[in-house]
């Protein structure tokens, strides 16, 4: 059973945004309004049947300026704004927690607003991930390039390690397995509002070496 997280106050995410400078504030209010449209599409057509000219036209914006915020129509699934609040957050926590503890505070932060705040975008893309062949194709590399290598490097600060330090990829790797497979649990019918505690219950049990 998860042991209880203390009470930990942190600002909307919204708030967390406003602290980023304008010009990155501006690059994340158009990636989203790209991506709001996109993820409307695929839901009315169908991914496969949805053009990235078909997403621009929504957008009002060129095609080339798509691919200017995402190199492929895969990535406009993939990208949110997440992952630098995640590593604002993380940095925040006290230096002497272990990094298994420091994780479940900054999930248990961030994922409440992600799940009051997004949730309807949270389950469009986790259900197109799980359903169409070239986003399950394309999810391994973003989630590496992307949540895998923020997390990374904030451990191996933490802990005084080398960035490419073997042992904080393993980890890492690990964080992320347990959160996807309380992603795919949620997504496959477990109660509502039940997704921050099921990653805690996961990574509670990681922290104690998985005993079966």
């Amino acid at each position: 059973m998860s042991t209880p997280l203390p009470e930990h106050p942190i600002d909307r995410l919204e708030d967390r945004l406003s602290r980023l400078p304008l010009r990155e504030r501006k690059k994340l209010k158009t990636r989203r309004a790209i991506q709001d449209h996109a993820l409307r599409l695929f839901a009315e057509q169908g991914y496969d049947e949805t053009t990235v000219e078909q997403i621009a036209d929504a957008a009002d914006i060129s095609p080339s300026t798509f691919f200017r915020y995402f190199p492929t129509k895969e990535d406009v699934v993939f990208t949110d704004e997440y992952d630098p609040v995640m590593a604002e957050l993380l940095r925040d926590q006290p230096a002497d927690l272990p990094p298994i503890e420091a994780l479940r505070r900054m999930f248990g932060d961030i994922l409440p607003l992600m799940y009051e705040q997004d949730r309807e975008v949270v389950t469009t893309r986790m259900r197109l991930t799980a359903t169409v062949p070239a986003l399950r194709a394309r999810a391994f590399e973003s989630l590496r390039a992307g949540t895998h290598a923020v997390l990374s490097e904030i451990t191996a600060e933490r802990t005084g390690r080398a960035p490419d330090d073997p042992d904080v990829h393993a980890f890492t790797w690990a964080v992320l397995g347990m959160l996807q497979a309380a992603l795919y649990q949620w997504l496959n019918g477990a109660p509502p509002g039940d997704l921050p505690a099921m990653v805690d219950h996961n990574l509670e049990f990681l922290s104690r070496g998985c005993p079966l």
